[in-house]
Protein backbone atom coordinates (compact mmCIF):
# COMPACT_ATOMS: atom_id res chain seq x y z
CA UNK A 1 0.00 0.00 0.00
CA UNK A 2 1.02 3.19 -0.81
CA UNK A 3 1.94 5.93 1.73
CA UNK A 4 -0.43 8.68 2.45
CA UNK A 5 2.24 11.29 1.62
CA UNK A 6 1.25 14.55 -0.67
CA UNK A 7 3.92 15.32 -3.50
CA UNK A 8 3.66 18.83 -5.65
CA UNK A 9 5.80 19.92 -8.44
CA UNK A 10 9.64 18.91 -8.58
CA UNK A 11 11.95 20.62 -6.04
CA UNK A 12 15.60 19.36 -8.23
CA UNK A 13 14.30 18.61 -11.98
CA UNK A 14 15.88 15.34 -13.92
CA UNK A 15 17.42 18.13 -16.16
CA UNK A 16 19.31 19.46 -13.35
CA UNK A 17 20.01 16.45 -11.92
CA UNK A 18 21.64 15.25 -15.15
CA UNK A 19 23.93 18.10 -15.36
CA UNK A 20 24.88 18.32 -12.04
CA UNK A 21 25.74 14.53 -11.91
CA UNK A 22 28.18 15.01 -15.14
CA UNK A 23 29.88 18.15 -13.34
CA UNK A 24 30.11 15.70 -10.47
CA UNK A 25 31.74 12.97 -12.22
CA UNK A 26 33.83 15.48 -14.17
CA UNK A 27 35.27 16.58 -11.20
CA UNK A 28 35.91 12.98 -9.81
CA UNK A 29 37.44 12.18 -12.94
CA UNK A 30 40.14 14.96 -12.54
CA UNK A 31 40.69 14.13 -8.87
CA UNK A 32 41.40 9.97 -9.36
CA UNK A 33 43.12 10.13 -13.17
CA UNK A 34 46.11 11.09 -11.93
CA UNK A 35 46.70 8.31 -9.14
CA UNK A 36 46.77 5.50 -11.85
CA UNK A 37 44.60 3.44 -9.07
CA UNK A 38 41.51 1.80 -9.83
CA UNK A 39 38.43 3.65 -7.66
CA UNK A 40 36.70 1.40 -5.68
CA UNK A 41 33.14 2.61 -5.47
CA UNK A 42 31.03 1.44 -2.64
CA UNK A 43 27.03 2.74 -2.92
CA UNK A 44 25.15 2.49 -0.02
CA UNK A 45 22.16 0.57 -0.75
CA UNK A 46 19.24 1.25 -1.73
CA UNK A 47 18.51 5.21 -2.15
CA UNK A 48 22.15 5.52 -4.04
CA UNK A 49 21.26 3.20 -6.99
CA UNK A 50 19.73 6.03 -9.39
CA UNK A 51 22.82 8.49 -8.72
CA UNK A 52 25.54 6.27 -8.60
CA UNK A 53 24.71 4.49 -12.02
CA UNK A 54 24.30 7.66 -13.48
CA UNK A 55 27.18 8.97 -11.99
CA UNK A 56 29.23 5.66 -13.07
CA UNK A 57 28.43 6.14 -16.82
CA UNK A 58 30.45 9.28 -16.42
CA UNK A 59 33.44 8.23 -14.76
CA UNK A 60 36.20 8.00 -16.52
CA UNK A 61 38.94 6.55 -14.50
CA UNK A 62 38.87 2.96 -13.99
CA UNK A 63 36.75 1.62 -10.97
CA UNK A 64 35.50 -1.70 -9.13
CA UNK A 65 32.13 -1.33 -7.50
CA UNK A 66 30.45 -3.04 -4.64
CA UNK A 67 27.54 -2.23 -2.45
CA UNK A 68 26.78 -1.89 1.30
CA UNK A 69 23.03 -1.67 2.94
CA UNK A 70 22.90 0.42 6.05
CA UNK A 71 19.66 2.49 7.82
CA UNK A 72 19.57 4.64 10.59
CA UNK A 73 15.48 6.40 9.09
CA UNK A 74 12.40 5.11 9.81
CA UNK A 75 9.41 6.38 8.01
CA UNK A 76 10.26 10.08 7.68
CA UNK A 77 12.69 10.38 10.60
CA UNK A 78 16.14 9.10 12.43
CA UNK A 79 16.01 6.66 14.75
CA UNK A 80 20.04 7.61 15.82
CA UNK A 81 21.06 4.14 15.30
CA UNK A 82 23.06 2.89 12.67
CA UNK A 83 22.25 -0.51 11.38
CA UNK A 84 24.55 -2.68 8.87
CA UNK A 85 22.11 -4.98 6.37
CA UNK A 86 24.74 -5.53 3.79
CA UNK A 87 28.64 -4.90 4.02
CA UNK A 88 31.29 -4.91 1.34
CA UNK A 89 32.17 -8.31 -0.28
CA UNK A 90 35.80 -6.88 -2.10
CA UNK A 91 38.98 -6.21 -0.30
CA UNK A 92 39.53 -2.71 -0.21
CA UNK A 93 42.75 -2.34 1.57
CA UNK A 94 45.20 -0.20 -0.15
CA UNK A 95 42.91 1.33 -2.46
CA UNK A 96 41.04 4.44 -3.21
CA UNK A 97 37.37 4.43 -2.24
CA UNK A 98 34.60 6.47 -2.66
CA UNK A 99 30.81 6.02 -0.41
CA UNK A 100 28.41 7.29 -2.96
CA UNK A 101 25.43 7.97 -0.77
CA UNK A 102 21.92 9.76 -1.60
CA UNK A 103 21.94 12.03 1.03
CA UNK A 104 23.51 12.90 4.39
CA UNK A 105 21.32 14.22 6.92
CA UNK A 106 21.63 14.49 10.15
CA UNK A 107 25.33 13.10 9.39
CA UNK A 108 25.18 9.87 11.44
CA UNK A 109 25.14 6.80 8.58
CA UNK A 110 27.81 8.98 6.70
CA UNK A 111 30.01 9.09 9.41
CA UNK A 112 29.40 5.58 10.97
CA UNK A 113 30.29 4.16 7.16
CA UNK A 114 33.03 6.59 6.45
CA UNK A 115 34.66 4.83 10.23
CA UNK A 116 33.73 0.90 8.54
CA UNK A 117 35.40 1.46 5.42
CA UNK A 118 38.20 3.34 7.50
CA UNK A 119 38.48 0.36 9.26
CA UNK A 120 39.32 -1.79 6.12
CA UNK A 121 42.70 0.07 5.24
CA UNK A 122 42.09 1.75 2.40
CA UNK A 123 44.52 4.37 0.78
CA UNK A 124 41.65 7.16 1.19
CA UNK A 125 38.15 6.71 1.75
CA UNK A 126 36.21 10.28 0.01
CA UNK A 127 32.91 10.73 0.50
CA UNK A 128 29.97 11.74 -2.52
CA UNK A 129 26.46 12.75 -2.14
CA UNK A 130 23.94 13.82 -4.58
CA UNK A 131 22.09 15.42 -1.57
CA UNK A 132 23.34 17.64 1.68
CA UNK A 133 20.70 18.83 4.35
CA UNK A 134 23.16 20.87 6.97
CA UNK A 135 20.74 22.07 8.84
CA UNK A 136 19.48 18.84 9.96
CA UNK A 137 23.34 17.72 11.07
CA UNK A 138 23.84 15.90 14.20
CA UNK A 139 27.18 14.80 13.57
CA UNK A 140 30.08 16.64 11.61
CA UNK A 141 30.67 14.71 8.20
CA UNK A 142 33.21 16.22 5.13
CA UNK A 143 31.57 15.68 1.98
CA UNK A 144 33.66 15.30 -1.09
CA UNK A 145 31.74 15.88 -3.60
CA UNK A 146 28.19 17.22 -3.30
CA UNK A 147 25.17 17.46 -5.81
CA UNK A 148 22.81 19.74 -3.85
CA UNK A 149 22.41 21.59 -0.77
CA UNK A 150 18.71 21.32 0.60
CA UNK A 151 16.71 22.66 3.16
CA UNK A 152 16.01 20.93 6.35
CA UNK A 153 12.54 19.29 4.34
CA UNK A 154 11.99 15.16 3.34
CA UNK A 155 12.38 14.38 -0.20
CA UNK A 156 12.02 11.67 -2.39
CA UNK A 157 12.31 10.65 -5.91
CA UNK A 158 15.27 9.36 -7.76
CA UNK A 159 15.91 6.93 -5.49
CA UNK A 160 15.05 8.18 -2.24
CA UNK A 161 11.97 6.73 -0.69
CA UNK A 162 9.32 7.40 1.81
CA UNK A 163 8.59 3.22 3.11
CA UNK A 164 10.07 2.01 0.20
CA UNK A 165 8.00 3.47 -2.01
CA UNK A 166 8.39 6.62 -4.57
CA UNK A 167 12.24 5.84 -5.65
CA UNK A 168 11.11 5.40 -8.82
CA UNK A 169 10.51 9.13 -9.47
CA UNK A 170 12.68 10.88 -12.51
CA UNK A 171 13.19 13.83 -10.14
CA UNK A 172 13.19 14.87 -6.35
CA UNK A 173 10.29 16.26 -4.68
CA UNK A 174 9.56 17.10 -1.21
CA UNK A 175 7.21 15.33 0.81
CA UNK A 176 4.40 16.30 3.05
CA UNK A 177 2.28 14.38 5.50
CA UNK A 178 -1.25 13.98 4.83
Amino acid sequence: MTPAIKIGEPFITADAIRLRVKEMALQINQDYTPTGRALSVIIVLKGACFFAIDLLRHLTVSTRLDFLQASSYSGMGSTGEVHLHKDITMPIAGTDVLLVEDIVDTGLTASWLLQHLSSHSPASVRLCSLLDKPRGRRIPVKIDYVGFVIPDEFVLGYGLDYDEAYRNLPAIYVAKPY
